[in-house]
């Protein structure tokens, strides 16, 4: 069995991802990251479909959690435990849905956002944008102190998301977040397994409050 050591949730990307995008994900699951949350909002379901059986094979293959995003009846479909929902279509799922899922997620980018999704059952949540971004240039980050407070006011994990690197990993943990999300670094650094060591090595001397 796998012991899970590390604290980054990777989210894909494919317009960014440098190379060939399956290649990418194998790269990343041998590294053994917290998971790997398929993003790719721009797919049909019917796309997202084939692509979603082809990550879960890899994820599976390596004992790495993979976290599919919004689509619902396809998670349910290929039989994935975890899905990653915005929170407007957590708000539509129905409860028989929800058993299905031994791990559910959402965006969330106020304390409201993630009180509410604490109360829909979520498992997770992400929260965000904590630092500047190039994803979202036109909007100011939200930064440390609403990071604290969301994960001091809500007893689900939190994993920080937005501009985060390994630099600023000790701040993230800091903070009081379960995790991090990257997703630029991930999918174009040179070496995926090198790229997740140094969120490692940012942790050794890090005590979370």
């Amino acid at each position: 069995m796998i012991i899970f050591m590390s604290d980054v949730l990777c989210v894909t990307n494919r317009s960014l991802c440098r190379g060939d995008f399956l290649d990418r994900i194998e790269q990343i699951a041998v590294s053994h990251p917290k998971g790997i949350l398929l993003r790719e909002k721009d797919l049909s379901q019917a796309e997202y479909t084939r692509l979603a059986k082809k990550v879960l094979a890899i994820c599976r293959t390596y004992q790495v959690p993979c976290i599919l995003h919004s689509f619902t009846e396809t998670a349910i479909k290929l039989h994935a435990d975890a899905i990653h929902l915005p929170l407007p279509l957590l708000r539509q799922m129905p409860r028989e849905q929800k058993r299905f899922f031994r791990i559910i997620g959402a965006s969330c980018h106020s304390l409201k956002d993630a009180k509410e999704a604490e109360a829909l059952g979520c498992t997770y949540i992400t929260a965000g944008h904590i630092f500047a971004t190039g994803c979202k240039k036109d909007l100011p980050p939200r930064g440390l102190d609403f990071l604290r407070t969301i994960c001091k006011e809500t007893a689900v994990p939190v994993y920080a998301i937005g501009g985060i690197d390994s630099q600023k990993a000790s701040l993230i943990r800091g903070a009081g977040a379960c995790g991090m999300c990257v997703m630029s670094g991930i999918m174009q650094c040179d070496d995926a397994a090198s790229y997740l060591k140094n969120f490692e090595k940012a942790g050794e001397n890090c005590a979370v409050s």
